[in-house]
């Protein structure tokens, strides 16, 4: 055990963690058992401008200092004492997408999140000439897609990042990224890693593959390697915080320089590690506004699959990962109709009891929802093949329409996607003892595990530690970096969640024969979502309200829909 918070955070000896999610910024402080003892968040939202979803620079900076500055209130108020420097301090963004800067370090355009789906031309190019999948979102589609358009600030680019790695960049002058960032920006080599026990392994680019881009780049990027950061994996140093940096994120001058930082991550790398979900047959389910699954991989898969995004754990593990754009969402927009038919009938209840009476009631209702069938997307879905969505309730007549099979339908729905990419990894043999679920679903116990257990058809476990979200993953990687004496699945299995308790559902054959029964109907009924895009258009009868900026089009497989992100209770800010 510690000691006294107070004088940890007099000491220094506290671990600063902060992540960027696409419409929260959070600042996590834990102390010497990684326990959270502050946090301070700011809320932002992203803005379509001339066609492209982007922040801004300016936006992040404001909302880093913004965190920060609530982050150290809260240790006052608690403690009594103002941090000025930290045992270490991680930091990890939303994944993917374009920062392409000049020799000066200068923006040349503006920020492209995942969220742009303007990079299918070079997606489809690149998978093909890697023979391996290279999703929309990725920086390196977005770096091609430039390239294929002509625009002109391509002659410019003197290099590319992320949003972490920007962060990063800003506190230490370090052009690095963590391997689990990296592998979401260009593909990383997943051969065998020539390092001892606790040593940090070297995971780099893949090189066969950068030569191969390199030919079709040519001379518009005449040295992609050198366009790229330097890829660092879990516990190798990666820079410490300069006076520049402490002045950047804490203007006010209490901040002291010296801190050491990790290597910058990808919200899926600290979702991994709030999980403990890093080691091979392991995995984790994160359900939000979109929903995603990763299993680490103990071989590499025989073929590329469409359905699978292949990126890394923090130590550099291939992760086959399966991305929907359409998550819970929509359970949490039947979870506010019912919550305001209960404050209309003059029973209000809190948000988090109106989720419990619906989840119960979905409990007890038939295995294959009584007929029902609910689509969940608010987008695109490319696991599908569905370019626009729309949420839709189908039954037969003789359907048996109750309450408890409207939730089942719909925690079936939100569940099928994921379920049909899974059936990939099925396909590739792919063993997985069990998977971690978390995400603002999951504050409900009961059902929506149960559910998932059996539409995965895999045990799925609930870590009473994995709601600490991101903030409190990219901590642990940073108080890792007094550790490496252990690989990194060993300390998080042993020192951050040895004494946890975990709750597991093992799928029960009556709830998956009954979710295979639904998702037989679910697939056959796809085509019925083309229909109805096409019947619901504006331009279908002219009288309809615009559509919001980027819905109905083609979306990435990434955190999010086109339009306003409903909340769920306590939704965590991991992406995809």
């Amino acid at each position: 055990m510690g000691d006294d918070p107070t004088q940890q955070v007099a000491n220094g000896r506290t671990t600063l963690g902060i992540e960027l999610g696409s419409t929260r910024i959070k600042a996590c402080l834990v102390d010497e058992d990684l326990v959270p003892i502050a946090a301070g968040s700011h809320e932002w939202e992203n803005e379509f401008v001339d066609g492209r979803w982007t922040y801004s620079l300016d936006a992040v900076e404001t909302g880093l200092r913004a965190a920060y500055a609530a982050l150290v209130a809260d240790v006052e108020a608690q403690f009594g004492v103002r941090p000025t420097t930290f045992r270490a301090v991680g930091v990890s963004a939303m994944m993917h997408g374009y920062l392409a800067f000049d020799a000066a370090g200068e923006l040349l355009v503006p920020f492209r999140t995942w969220r742009n789906t303007s990079t299918g031309p070079a997606a489809e190019r690149l998978s093909e000439a890697l023979s391996f999948n290279v999703p929309l979102r990725w920086s390196i589609a977005h770096l091609y897609q430039a390239v294929l358009d002509d625009e002109p600030h391509v002659a410019e680019v003197a290099g590319i990042t992320t949003l972490a790695g920007y962060v990063h960049r800003r506190l230490t002058g370090r052009n690095v990224l963590g391997v689990g960032d990296a592998s979401g920006v260009f593909p990383i080599e997943s051969g065998p890693v020539d390092s001892g026990p606790g040593e940090p392994g070297s995971r780099d680019w893949d090189g066969h593959m950068l030569a191969t881009t390199q030919e079709l780049l040519g001379e518009h990027v005449p040295d992609l390697r050198a366009v790229l950061p330097e890829v660092l994996v879990a516990g190798e140093e990666a820079g410490a915080l300069t006076p520049e940096g402490a002045a950047w994120l804490d203007p006010t001058g209490s901040l002291s320089p010296g801190a050491p930082l990790c290597p910058p991550e990808g919200d899926a790398g600290t979702g991994m590690v709030a999980t403990n979900a890093v080691a091979p047959r392991t995995g984790n389910v994160s359900v939000g506004t979109s929903i995603f699954a990763m299993v680490v991989l103990e071989h590499p898969l025989s073929t590329p699959h469409e359905e699978l995004d292949v990126v890394t754990t923090p130590s550099g593990d291939a992760v086959a990962m399966v991305h929907c754009n359409n998550g819970a969402s929509e359970i949490a927009s039947w979870a506010r109709v019912f919550g305001r038919f209960a404050e209309a009938s003059g029973s209000p209840m809190p948000t988090d009891d109106v989720f419990r009476v619906l989840l119960d009631e979905a409990e007890q209702a038939d295995p294959d929802a009584g007929g029902l069938l609910s689509f969940n997307y608010l987008a695109g879905e490319p696991v599908t093949h569905v370019e626009d969505g729309r949420p839709l309730l189908l039954r037969t007549p003789d359907a048996r329409f109750t309450l408890g099979n409207l939730v089942r339908s719909e925690v079936h729905g939100a569940f099928a996607t994921l379920a049909i990419g899974m059936d990939v990894l099925h396909g590739e043999r792919v063993q997985v003892d069990r998977m971690t679920a978390h995400g603002g679903l999951f504050r409900t116990p009961g059902a929506p595990q149960r559910l998932l257990a059996a539409a995965l058809r895999v045990p799925i476990a609930l870590e009473e530690t994995a709601g600490e979200g991101g903030a409190w993953g990219i901590a642990v990687l940073a108080t890792y970096l007094e550790h490496t004496d252990q690989q990194l699945a060993d300390y998080l299995s042993d020192t951050v969640f040895g004494g946890d308790a975990v709750h597991v559902a093992e799928p029960e054959p009556r709830d998956v024969e009954g979710f295979q029964t639904y998702l037989g109907r679910y697939r056959a009924a796809l085509p019925v979502q083309a229909v109805a895009a096409a019947a619901t258009r504006p331009d279908a009868t002219g009288t309809g309200a615009a559509a919001a900026p980027g819905a109905g089009a083609t979306t990435t497989r990434g955190e999010g829909t086109a339009g306003a992100e409903p909340r769920l209770p306590a939704e965590q800010e991991v992406t995809r």
